[in-house]
């Protein structure tokens, strides 16, 4: 082996970027067991890599669009075959992106007969700016996420276009409901006596979408590249991105680079984990990463916080769209007192009224429950088990109550179950436990609209202020406007910009204002 190619082959095996050799040293893949890289090679080598890829028995899984790369599932051993090949550059883990989303239950009863507005609306100031016939055509967001239910009452007068992919399907379903929220946000309709409204109400704004998120909830790397460069071919303006995960990509950062280059204006999820750690592509320098904030402006404590952090946006309880009849409705009236209450994923859509009694943890079935609603302490066994065996034992509603400080949300994942079930914090849980054998009513239906926590939810708000300022102003570059968004956002937390805030909330009309009054980026 040439001393070039044996020195490259030998960095490349232990640069902590690439993470290769960690990866399969600490048992995340055996040495004879593929995974998932992207393989990086020169110009006008294509066919000779392909060639490559097959001798070193590695499967060629799709081709980057738009790039001298491919992604491919491969063993310890390809991967040092193809490291060796005079052709290949570089070669990284194809690292796993997920939506950043989660998932709490209302307070109150938002449905109702009218038209909602939701908090963010008036806290970006998108209320006081209002998209009209003249301006409103000229910008066009691209979504990347799980795709749009583009039959939403909300959803369906807008101008929106996707395409088909192999891996994840057609553009116009969403499997996971987390890309149809994230339209809503941008663009729920203002159609009086229907549902709620987004940053662009009026269906001026243009939407492409596309699906890297299927039905498993995650994608790859070189996915989100390929998505990206598709947004691009299809006249973004604006690409929004509530997903993201650990792990610097090459692929992404360079793919982002050029985008940014191009006059795209990238907004990404700075990530739901609380801490100080960096989620990509929200991590890259050429992409605004934003923080998540509740209704008071307060800082969101699970979005993540680091120098990152640009801009920050609503988050938390955030209304909105989600595939016609996905969305749950979920209340609890105890004692004559209405609770607040989270939601159970995969419970039965009914209602049950009856007294409550103490079912313990729910590991094991009890006929003394027969006829009642079983009040479930979290923990030890899974929710599925917990509701399965109330439901068994003859119960006819399920309240799981937190074990911890705080209300929180379960699944039922893929086990069915036909009485209605609920989640509520620890102290509501002990005050109903206190007063076992009062009646209660669980009730869990079915609606187009839902409340979804996380920086997901924030990253809209984003986009959509991007667009709708930016369409007053076509002649701003991107980076003139992703400047005046910093330079006019609500300076919140510490003075001038910090870690959990970045330069504050995002502000459509003092945004407008600026640009109206200095110019662009100034």
């Amino acid at each position: 082996m040439p001393t070039a190619h044996f020195q490259r082959l030998t960095s490349a095996l232990n640069y902590g970027l690439l993470g290769l050799t960690s990866f399969f040293m600490t048992g995340h893949a055996k040495a004879d067991e593929n995974a998932r890289f992207i393989v990086h090679y020169k110009g006008g080598s294509h066919a000779e890599v392909r060639n490559a890829i097959v001798h070193a028995r590695a499967n060629v899984r799709h081709q980057i669009h738009s790039m001298n790369a491919v992604a491919i599932e491969a063993s310890k051993t390809g991967v040092q075959e193809l490291l060796a090949n005079k052709d290949v550059g570089k070669v990284e883990l194809d690292v796993k992106r997920y939506p950043l989303a989660l998932v709490t239950a209302a307070t109150g009863s938002p449905y109702q007969v009218g038209q909602l507005v939701p908090y963010g609306v008036a806290l970006v100031q998108a209320n006081q700016l209002p998209s009209s016939d003249a301006n409103a055509l000229n910008r066009k967001i691209c979504i990347i996420d799980s795709g749009v239910d583009r039959a939403h009452e909300d959803l369906n007068g807008n101008s929106m276009t996707g395409e088909y992919d192999a891996g994840t399907g057609w553009w116009h379903s969403d499997e996971n409901h987390h890309g149809t929220h994230v339209a809503g946000t941008i663009a729920a309709i203002n159609n009086s006596g229907v549902g709620v409204v987004g940053i662009n109400p009026n269906k001026k704004i243009k939407l492409h979408i596309v699906k890297v998120f299927g039905a498993n909830g995650w994608a790859y790397s070189s996915s989100l590249a390929a998505a990206a460069n598709k947004c691009r071919a299809a006249g973004a303006n604006v690409i929004s991105m509530s997903l993201g995960g650990p792990g610097f990509s090459s692929a992404e950062n360079s793919t982002f680079d050029a985008l940014a280059k191009a006059g795209i204006l990238l907004v990404a999820a700075s990530g739901n984990d609380g801490n100080t750690a960096s989620s990509y592509p929200a991590g890259y320098a050429s992409v605004i990463s934003v923080g998540a904030l509740n209704e008071n402006k307060q800082w969101a404590s699970f979005s993540q916080y680091n120098s990152k952090v640009e801009l920050s946006a609503p988050g938390v309880g955030v209304i909105s769209t989600v595939p016609m009849g996905k969305g749950n409705e979920t209340s609890l009236m105890f004692a004559n007192n209405m609770l607040t209450v989270g939601k159970m994923e995969g419970s039965a859509s009914k209602a049950a009224t009856a007294a409550v009694a103490d079912f313990g943890l729910g590991n094991k079935t009890n006929t003394a429950l027969k006829g009642k609603i079983c009040l479930i302490l979290r923990g030890t066994v899974d929710f599925a088990t917990k509701v399965k065996n109330c439901q068994t034992s003859g119960g006819v509603g399920a309240i799981v109550y937190n074990n911890a400080a705080g209300g929180f949300t379960g699944t039922l994942g893929t086990t069915v179950t036909t009485i209605p079930s609920l989640t509520v914090s620890n102290t509501d849980g002990a005050a109903i436990k206190a007063k076992l054998g009062q009646s209660a009513t669980i009730k869990v239906g079915t609606s187009n609209y839902a409340y979804y926590d996380g920086t997901s939810m924030a990253t809209p708000h984003v986009a959509g202020v991007a667009a709708l300022v930016w369409s007053y102003f076509p002649a701003c570059t991107a980076a003139q406007m992703r400047t005046s968004l910093g330079l006019s956002a609500l300076d919140l937390g510490t003075a001038r910009r910090d870690v959990k805030y970045g330069h504050g909330l995002v502000q459509a009309k003092v945004t407008y204002d600026r640009i109206k009054a200095r110019g662009c980026g100034k």
